[in-house]
């Protein structure tokens, strides 16, 4: 890993578990001195069966019990099951992104959701969760604004995770996070060696102020995530971005087939932020060793001979053949 990186890695990497890691009035009492609001969003198609219980878990914690969060928003991209009244049934607010900026039409996409979800929100702390999450990730919104709320110079915070897959019954306990360690991190470790340090680049759990979010476009598909870190580190410098180790993710695992389509639009997002960008020569990838995630580099770098009528002692040969 470049120097650069692995010292962001080992400055801005912060632990937040599980609420037992979290001092939850320290992170209310910041809330309050700064006078911030927060808001919660949800982009959500067809989640119907897992929206309800992630939706209830926050408002109960977050909304009813500690007044961590101010706004628990749901943007629904289209469904067409149950997800909206779900939802609202569970206590979130709930609009659909046709109705949202309506001028400007609606386009399909996670990251159309997450666009309007500016223009439907107060909050200038933003956190945005995936929809489908499974299990108890109650701790995963303060884990997102601690950074926020505790210094000044964060803007963004993206959460890390190891990343269980589920498939046909069977589980591997970091198999997840295909389409990050197969496209996204190669593509990023080659073009933007100093986001090496960041362990899921594509996770749908992160934070932001109002104040970075609102100056950056939104790719309107699968490349959102991608997309936005980019943006954000030309935008605010790598040292205004970080990363929480939020400690399991379990989710709903996408086939192969839509694993291709995510995987081409997050190839497309990073060629129309490349230009000419120099690539780099070290991938680095992360393992968890019980403690925390360590960084592993490999070198990674094209190692390639020119044509070998470019090389003089190759012409010389064929100028010796000639004559002779």
């Amino acid at each position: 890993m470049r120097p650069d990186a692995r010292a962001w890695f080992e400055l801005r990497t912060s632990s937040a578990p599980s609420l037992d890691a979290l001092d939850l009035d320290a992170l209310l009492r910041a809330k309050r001195r700064g006078q911030h609001r927060v808001s919660v969003v949800l982009p959500a198609r067809d989640e119907e069966a897992t929206v309800g219980r992630l939706v209830g878990d926050l408002h109960e914690h977050w909304v009813r019990r500690m007044p961590l969060v101010d706004e628990l928003l749901v943007v629904d991209s289209d469904s067409t099951d149950a997800t909206a009244a779900v939802a609202r049934a569970a206590g979130a607010d709930v609009v659909a992104t046709a109705d949202v900026l309506p001028c400007h039409g609606s386009r399909p996409g996670k990251g159309e959701a997450l666009w309007k979800s500016l223009a439907a929100t107060t909050g200038d702390l933003v956190v945005f969760l995936d929809a489908d999450l499974l299990g108890d990730v109650r701790h995963f919104v303060p884990g997102l604004l601690a950074p926020l709320l505790t210094d000044p110079q964060v803007d963004y915070v993206k959460g890390c995770y190891t990343r269980p897959l589920e498939v046909d019954g069977s589980s591997v306990p970091a198999g997840g996070g295909r389409v990050t360690e197969l496209t996204a991190r190669p593509l990023l470790n080659a073009l933007w060696p100093e986001l090496a340090g960041f362990v899921q680049p594509l996770g749908g759990e992160y934070a932001g102020r109002r104040s970075a979010l609102e100056r950056v476009p939104f790719v309107s598909g699968y490349g959102v995530e991608v997309g936005l870190l980019v943006d954000l580190l030309e935008l605010c410098g790598l040292a205004g971005l970080a990363q929480v180790d939020l400690g399991v993710r379990r989710h709903t695992s996408q086939e192969q087939e839509a694993l291709g389509r995510m995987a081409g639009q997050v190839v497309s997002t990073v060629l129309a932020r490349a230009g000419r960008r120099r690539a780099g020569g070290l991938l680095t990838q992360f393992r968890h060793d019980g403690s925390g995630f360590v960084p592993h580099s490999t070198a990674v770098a094209v190692d390639e001979r020119p044509p070998m009528a470019s090389v003089p002692e190759y012409r010389a040969l064929l100028e010796d053949v000639v004559v002779g």
